[in-house]
């Protein structure tokens, strides 16, 4: 066999081409649940992190520090196959979500946090002269300027979260990496993981030239 049948087997990407799909599929779900809600709780670590009473401001250091160290893949290994031994069992595609979640939202408060930090102190007491309640001033004055600051970073953090969904096929989850190598396996022949990596290109590559676009633009604003 020649480098095209071994490589770029045409006749075999099509065989396996709706395994491919529903993996893609499996794929974006992933990534859009993490980023989605990993966003939003790393942002209310961030507040916790900066506003709470000192106890709780702890924990938050804590919890950003521990799980910004610990290797996605350890924690994907510990979530799905070590909490069933305490009565907790979760579904491939939930212990995928909080596993990449969890590293996604300590990446996302330490974002956030220092965006609002960037943030000249004399907003905050600006908003409390004017007597606007805590909760308005950070949702309204604050944040709001925050992610200006943040969404360059924060973009970029996205864009990797979305490639670390491919370590999800060591639970089990039937996302593209899994069903590329059910399909290598299948067929004998490396073509779905080639195609795999064709499309893993086709939806990361815009989402690295838009990292590329938000960064030259806040950069200047």
């Amino acid at each position: 066999m020649n480098f095209f049948e071994t490589f770029l087997n045409l006749d075999v990407m099509i065989r396996v081409w709706p395994m491919l799909v529903k993996g893609i599929g499996n794929t974006l779900a992933l990534a859009f649940t993490t980023i989605a809600g990993g966003g939003v709780v790393g942002v209310l670590i961030c507040l916790v992190r900066l506003y709470a009473p000192k106890p709780l401001r702890w924990l938050a250091i804590a919890y950003i520090d521990v799980f910004r160290a610990i290797p996605i893949l350890v924690l994907l290994v510990l979530v799905y196959y070590a909490l069933p031994f305490m009565g907790i069992r979760l579904s491939s595609f939930l212990a995928a979500v909080v596993a990449l979640g969890l590293v996604f939202s300590s990446f996302t408060a330490e974002v956030f946090r220092a965006g609002i930090e960037a943030i000249p102190k004399g907003q905050m007491e600006a908003a409390e002269a004017l007597g606007l309640p805590f909760r308005v001033t950070i949702w309204k004055v604050i944040l709001p300027q925050a992610l200006k600051i943040a969404i360059p970073p924060h973009t970029s953090n996205s864009v990797a979260i979305a490639k670390d969904t491919s370590l999800a096929s060591v639970v089990a989850m039937p996302d593209l990496l899994k069903q590329a190598t059910d399909a290598q396996a299948l067929t004998a022949n490396p073509s779905p993981l080639i195609a795999a990596a064709i499309m893993y290109l086709i939806f990361l590559l815009p989402a690295v030239r838009l990292v590329s676009y938000f960064e030259n633009r806040y950069r200047h604003a």
